[in-house]
């Protein structure tokens, strides 16, 4: 399989490594200031890349009826325009918060938590992530899909990273060195904690998921989830 990079960062990288180890070949390294030259040449590309420019990248995709693996974050203010663009050209498109395996059953345990806690609100639900200090948007886009989740399956209405009012669940977002991602779910009461962690040790598994993702979606048509590539 022939895969573009859009985004040739420290993510970009490993997924290249990856994508090599796997026996497929890269056609393009785009990075902030390159062309989409050679993007033609693509059976799929690989979206890492900041903010500013996913929506460009994706839309480029689309135009070109190449299937597109998103996992940038801090856009999703666009995300319904993406898939309209989509539906309208038959194209493919996944877009993942995060694509470790871990992480995606991280996601499907906090849904099931948040409907087992919702029978007891005296456990007010909050949320802590913590990344490297080179990531660009606070929160993660996977304290958000977390939060959502909670949302779902619960009362609570909104989320927030200032002072959270009664249907609010505060989310801390903290940036240290040299830190992949570690995202903790709490329920607290006067009595009592309830906490679940998912600690990434490094970029390795958000790389892995992200070139599965590309195999799974070469050839398909429509707008997918992380859910569908591993049938959760």
């Amino acid at each position: 399989m022939k895969i573009a990079l859009l985004g040739y960062g420290k993510m970009g990288k490993v997924i290249e490594r990856i994508a090599l180890e796997r026996g497929h070949g890269i056609v393009l390294r785009k990075g902030s200031n390159d062309t989409f030259d050679g993007l033609e040449l693509a059976d799929v590309a690989i979206d890492f890349s900041i903010p500013d420019a996913a929506v460009s990248n994706i839309s480029a995709c689309i135009e070109r009826n190449i299937p597109v693996v998103s996992g940038t974050t801090g856009w999703l203010e666009r995300y319904e325009d993406m898939v309209s663009l989509c539906k309208e050209k038959n194209g493919a498109f996944i877009y993942g918060s995060n694509f470790s395996l871990g992480v995606n059953l991280f996601f499907e345990l906090n849904d099931h938590l948040a409907k087992m806690m919702a029978k007891f609100p005296q456990y007010r639900a909050s949320l802590q992530e913590i990344h490297h200090t080179q990531k660009l948007d606070k929160p993660s886009g996977t304290a958000i899909s977390l939060a959502k989740g909670i949302i779902e399956n619960s009362g609570y209405k909104n989320w927030t990273l200032t002072e959270a009012k009664e249907n609010d669940i505060a989310i801390e977002a903290l940036r240290e060195e040299n830190v992949p991602g570690t995202h903790t779910v709490k329920y607290e009461s006067g009595i009592d904690s309830i906490e679940i962690t998912h600690t990434a040790h490094s970029r390795e598994g958000f790389a892995f998921g992200a070139v599965i993702a590309a195999e799974w979606i070469a050839g398909k048509t429509g707008v997918f989830t992380m859910k569908d590539v591993l049938d959760l």
